[in-house]
């Protein structure tokens, strides 16, 4: 987030606009304020590669907090604005932060986690009232420092965590060299050019800041001098008014906003002029086919898709021609070499799915968890992991199957969930749906969906039958479910990613075995 010589080209230009409140923030304004947080960090004893944390919602202030860490040298972590005392405690202590920043908003669970965080040093809350010297308010805290770059700018970089849908979340942590600030790291140069970063970009960002995508975008945008416009939250309706306001050339999603913008009455999706989008790219989670067709359909070959972990060893690509050419894939690899072996580190066959392995091209760790780091990497630590599953077509395109957690056995036959959570999710009465395994004595599992009806149907055995005869016509029967239950919402994170273990575990209770 440091945009070096085009900040100072157009100093009065927006670097980013709140969607809802409307309110502006200058590039001239951004750098001040990166500038003197960093003065800050320094004052209160961060060095070089000392580690802070980020604990808010979609704010103003957000960006900056990132900004300083990127020009001091620092690594710096994102914290889900979601999760609970307990879990933020957890992140902070494993990331060993000795700063935590954090709003007014979040301030209860803040303080709730820092009972149990004795090693930060400092609390900073960017829009609330300091409290003694450890809490401070963030304008008050810089108001001594110069809003000029710190004497010695080196490279920082955020260290993000998984979204612990497998396990407790897991610092992803990056070498770190002595660039300056405006030398990004090479995984970076290369997303840049992937999602075709230019000066002129207006970037519509409708997710959570602490995910890895938009928070990359973002960080990209700036970095070229463009305009992010970011959402508080997604409101479909909202942000297809925003394309039409503010011009949106670019903008990064995840397939849920999708089919959320679908479901729209077809009145209001034609209200807005979409015209102005250039590239949209979209990752995250798998995208029904159907889903994206009509996507396409909608805004035209725009729509731009790529699979790649938060780890970043290894990253796939397609445009709209290529997806069209080759429905449900996620592209060609672009970045590392990809590789599908069996469970015997064997190569599988074209069209055979098995484990996703990439020749590393960005070498990465655990923080603090040595053993998940070696369980990432081969014996020769030439190729790591992340668990997804999928297979190659003849001409190398990659099609995932699922996360290998979540891989349902029954009778002895593989079944990956995600083919029947895509065709549930594209009934017009299901809003949303989650798909797994549970416990059958006489198979091992069998295949269980989870539904979240749209706002006006009434869940009930009509509605599973009727579900289940869709299935059906669609689906092999080894791939249907063989019960459906309802929810009135599917636990989903705000990135987009399904909190599929929480639901999984209710089924499964106490054994400490998912095996049968």
């Amino acid at each position: 987030m440091y945009p070096g010589k085009y900040g100072a080209q157009h100093p009065d230009r927006p670097a980013f606009i709140m969607a809802e409140s409307g309110e502006t923030v200058s590039y001239r304004d951004y750098e001040a304020r990166c500038n003197k947080l960093a003065h800050l960090l320094r004052a209160r004893g961060l060095a070089r590669l000392d580690h802070y944390a980020i604990f808010m919602e979609n704010h103003v202030r957000y960006l900056e907090t990132c900004g300083a860490g990127e020009r001091a040298g620092h690594y710096y972590t994102c914290i889900n604005s979601y999760l609970t005392a307990e879990e933020v405690a957890y992140i902070v202590n494993n990331s060993e932060s000795q700063v935590l920043i954090t709003s007014e908003y979040r301030r209860e669970v803040a303080m709730a986690a820092l009972a149990d965080c004795p090693n930060v040093r400092l609390c900073i809350v960017v829009d609330g009232p300091g409290d003694g010297d450890k809490v401070v308010n963030l304008d008050e805290a810089t108001a001594e420092f110069p809003d000029t770059p710190i004497p010695d700018e080196s490279l920082g970089t955020a260290m993000l965590y998984s979204s612990g849908t497998t396990g407790q979340p897991k610092g992803i942590l990056r070498p770190l060299p002595e660039n300056l600030p405006d030398n990004p790291l090479p995984v970076f140069q290369f997303l840049m050019q992937l999602w075709q970063l230019r000066e002129d970009i207006v970037l519509l960002l409708p997710a959570p800041l602490y995910h890895s995508a938009p928070h990359a975008a973002v960080n990209f945008t700036i970095r070229m001098g463009g305009t992010s416009i970011i959402m508080e939250r997604f409101d479909p309706e909202l942000y297809l008014s925003l394309v039409e306001k503010y011009q949106v050339t670019d903008s990064q999603m995840v397939p849920t906003m999708f089919s959320r913008m679908l479901k729209l009455p077809e009145e209001v999706r034609n209200a807005y002029d979409v015209s102005s989008l250039q590239v949209v790219v979209h990752g995250a989670a798998p995208c029904p086919v159907q889903v994206k067709q009509q996507m396409i359909d909608w805004w035209g070959p725009v729509i731009d898709e790529y699979y790649g972990a938060t780890e970043a060893q290894g990253v796939t690509f397609c445009n709209s021609a290529e997806w069209l050419a080759h429905p449900g894939t996620v592209g060609q690899v672009k970045f590392g070499q990809m590789h599908i072996f069996d469970d015997d580190m064997q190569p599988c066959p074209t069209g055979t799915a098995g484990t996703v392995w990439f020749v590393n091209a960005s070498e990465f760790e655990y923080f603090n968890d040595a053993e998940r780091t070696k369980e990432a990497y081969s014996p020769d630590r030439t190729m790591s992991t992340v668990g997804d599953m999928g297979y190659v077509d003849d001409e190398g395109y990659l099609y995932l199957t699922d996360r290998a957690t979540f891989m349902i056995v029954s009778g002895g036959v593989n079944i990956y969930p995600q083919e029947c959570e895509n065709l549930l999710i594209t009934h017009p009465k299901v809003m949303d749906a989650a798909v797994f395994g549970v416990p059958n004595e006489d198979f091992g599992e069998e295949v269980k969906a989870v539904v979240q009806t749209m706002p006006n149907e009434s869940p009930g055995d009509a509605l599973v039958d009727e579900l289940m005869a869709f299935c059906r016509e669609h689906l092999a029967t080894m791939k249907c479910p063989r019960s459906i239950d309802f929810m009135d919402e599917l636990p989903r994170l705000p990135t987009g990613k399904l909190y599929k273990r929480v639901l999984r575990d209710r089924y499964w209770g106490d054994r400490k075995s998912r095996i049968l």
